[in-house]
């Protein structure tokens, strides 16, 4: 067992040589393979060619016989016997030897003779001979010959082209069989005459050994050599005499004729031959079960392949597309990074500036006498102290302009008083509403907040104020 296949196909393939009995294991292999590995349609199709069915699964391009090649070089020619035993071969002496030669003068012009007359005959039968309908031939033959001799291999219930296309997929050999009472020569039979071709049905193909020989090794199709199909198929293989044998498989990737009996013989003359021809040209079937094998294994193996670089493919390019969505994401993160430290960067560049416009608009701190004039303790959130005067009627805005402008102090803060507990609304600036492009004198003229005064506000001298850092 090739090592390409895995444990299921394995079992599959023992499975099936179960089911079937056939001894190679490759030749069960190779019809799995044909049958995309399902074993349910393989073994039906196995069973319908048995039964003389043709397969299910013939392409339609196959509606046409393949060519045959019908070369005697090639051939195993086996004649019948009968006639030499009636008339006899020179038994010896003169009047022996003068028999034998008339015997086979007159056998010799009969068939000349008969053959210049059916030659004669098909010019002017041959429109009558156009085959319209081939499977009705076929199976009118089967259905007229199982009535007069029930007892035979199965037939081939398929026209020839099926026949012959069929042997061709499966590797097997066919045996075409021609039947003719008419044209068979006549012998002597107990107390009648008959033909040889009703001999040979009678005794020979309804033999027993003969039957199983030909259901286990061949496909098996007849005709009757006077219906359409029948005819063209005797002119394809030259048929003379009849009854006539032709055993047909793939030779070199052609169907090619192997085997040819003509006349009446005995069971176990037919056997003989069958086997002979068949044993001399297995290696032609074995040669190409082989090579169809390593062709079908090295498609399966390339369609395993193929998938396997599909998947890796897919693979790839999955992995590609998450690289560049992270890739894509990491750029929008970095985007808007940078456009937040740009925007901070304008931000801050907006506070220095508004600081500097500030620091000039904080009032000038008023002397220590003056009357109207309170001193406030700012103590900041890194601990240090801040004192400074304001007059009474400066507002708690001036007080946030003048502790905004420090620098040291928070950008963003508010200032409460402990006593009493409160929070004193100064007014601020909201800079994380700013985007950087305004102007100083916007922001300023946007704070329209009313403040009170630090007289108004009840602020007292010595006060301590205290700045919280609203960002911290």
């Amino acid at each position: 067992m090739d090592d390409v296949l895995s444990n299921e196909e394995t079992e599959k393939v023992l499975q099936f040589q179960e089911l079937t009995g056939i001894e190679d294991i490759n030749v069960c292999r190779d019809i799995l393979i044909r049958h995309h590995w399902n074993l349910e349609i393989a073994y039906q199709e196995r069973e319908r060619m048995n039964e003389g069915v043709p397969s299910l699964f013939a392409s339609t391009l196959e509606t046409r016989a393949p060519v045959v090649l019908n070369d005697r070089f090639f051939q195993q020619i086996f004649v019948s016997n009968r006639n030499n035993n009636n008339g006899g071969a020179p038994s010896g002496g003169i009047f022996g030897l003068f028999t034998y030669v008339v015997n086979s003068l007159i056998n010799w012009c009969y068939t000349t003779l008969s053959s210049f007359v059916q030659t004669l005959l098909s010019v002017f039968t041959e429109r009558e001979r156009i085959v319209t309908n081939p499977l009705g031939d076929v199976l009118k033959f089967i259905e007229e010959y199982n009535t007069k001799y029930p007892s035979h291999p199965v037939f081939y219930q398929g026209t020839y082209a099926q026949a012959l296309n069929d042997a061709k997929r499966e590797l097997k050999f066919l045996l075409l069989y021609l039947h003719s009472e008419s044209s068979s020569p006549q012998i002597q039979s107990g107390q009648q005459r008959i033909t040889e071709t009703v001999n040979f049905c009678r005794n020979t193909l309804s033999d027993r050994d003969v039957i199983d020989y030909i259901n286990r090794n061949m496909l098996f199709w007849a005709c009757e050599v006077s219906s359409p199909e029948g005819y063209r198929v005797s002119h394809s293989i030259n048929a003379r005499s009849y009854p006539i044998l032709v055993i047909i498989a793939l030779r070199d990737n052609k169907m090619t004729v192997m085997g040819r009996m003509e006349g009446d013989c005995t069971p176990e003359e037919l056997l003989g031959r069958m086997r002979r021809v068949v044993r001399d040209n297995e290696r032609w079937l074995n040669a190409a079960r082989h090579e169809r094998l390593e062709r079908n294994l090295t498609q399966t193996l390339r369609a395993q392949q193929d998938v396997a670089y599909e998947q890796s493919l897919k693979a790839d390019q999955e992995k590609e597309r998450k690289r560049q969505l992270e890739r894509e994401e990491q750029e929008r993160i970095n985007r808007e990074i940078q456009a937040e430290q740009e925007a901070e960067e304008r931000r801050q560049e907006l506070k220095e500036r508004l600081k500097m416009e500030l620091l000039h608009r904080v009032p000038l701190e008023p002397p220590e006498d003056e009357s109207n004039a309170i001193s406030i303790v700012f103590k900041l959130p890194n601990g240090m102290r801040i004192t400074r005067r304001f007059l009474k009627i400066n507002s708690l805005n001036d007080i946030h302009n003048f502790i905004f402008c420090h620098p040291d102090a928070p950008d963003t803060f508010e200032i409460t008083q402990n006593f009493p507990k409160r929070i004193l609304n100064c007014g601020r600036y909201h800079f994380d509403q700013f985007t950087g492009y305004e102007s100083v004198n916007d922001i300023i003229n946007s704070s329209k907040e009313q403040v009170l005064t630090v007289g108004d506000a009840g602020l007292q001298n010595r006060e301590v104020l205290f700045v919280s850092d609203l960002d911290a």
